[in-house]
C-alpha cells in the first residue's frame, strides 16, 4: 500500500465521521481512530514482516507497473478528452473493490451498450466486507467500463462512461 492510498483513506475516515477503522493485509496492519473533535486524527502503520526472499521478489515488479501503467494511459489521453467533452463520468464514491457482478455465478449488471435509467445498479464496490451497491444518477447508454472486474478503486475514480442521449 502506497503512502497516497493510506493519506487517501485517512482523509476519507475523517469525512466519513467514523470514529475507528481498522484495515489489514498482507503485508500491511492500518488503524485509523478521530478523536471527539473532529480535527483530531490518529493513524498506526505498522509493517507486518514477510520472508526476505518473496520480499524481494515482488519489489523490482512493483516500480515497473506504474511505469507500464502510466505509459498506457497516456497514449488514450486524447481519446479520454474527446469522450469527457460528450459523456458523462460516473465515478466511484468510495475506495474499496469493483465488482461487476453481484456472484461470481451471476450475470453482470451492466455491459457497454447497456441503457441505464437512474436508480439502476451499475456494480458493487467492497469497503470493509460490505458490499456497496453503486447506482447511476444519469439515464442513458453505458459507453464504456473504465475499471476490471474484481479491481482496487479509489475514492472519486472514474468506473463508467456513459452517453446522456
Amino acid at each position: 500500500m502506497e503512502l497516497k492510498d493510506i493519506q487517501n483513506l485517512i482523509k476519507f475516515v475523517a469525512k466519513s465521521g467514523a470514529s475507528e477503522v481498522k484495515l489489514e493485509t498482507d503485508d500491511v496492519k492500518i488503524t485509523i481512530r478521530t478523536g471527539s473533535d473532529d480535527k483530531e486524527t490518529t493513524t498506526y502503520v505498522q509493517q507486518i514482516p514477510v520472508n526476505a526472499p518473496v520480499a524481494q521478489a515482488p519489489m523490482p515488479a512493483v516500480p515497473q507497473q506504474p511505469v507500464q501503467q502510466a505509459a498506457a494511459p497516456a497514449a488514450e489521453a486524447p481519446e479520454a478528452k474527446e469522450d469527457d467533452s460528450k459523456y458523462i463520468t460516473i465515478k466511484s464514491p468510495i475506495i474499496g473493490t469493483f465488482y461487476r457482478k453481484p456472484s461470481p455465478d451471476k450475470p453482470t449488471f451492466v455491459e457497454v451498450g447497456s441503457t441505464i435509467k437512474e436508480g439502476d445498479v451499475l456494480c458493487i464496490i467492497e469497503a470493509m466486507k460490505l458490499f456497496n451497491e453503486i447506482e447511476s444518477e444519469v439515464s442513458g447508454k453505458i459507453v464504456k467500463v473504465l475499471v476490471d472486474d474484481s479491481s482496487p478503486v479509489e475514492f472519486d475514480q472514474p468506473l463508467f462512461l456513459v452517453d446522456p442521449s
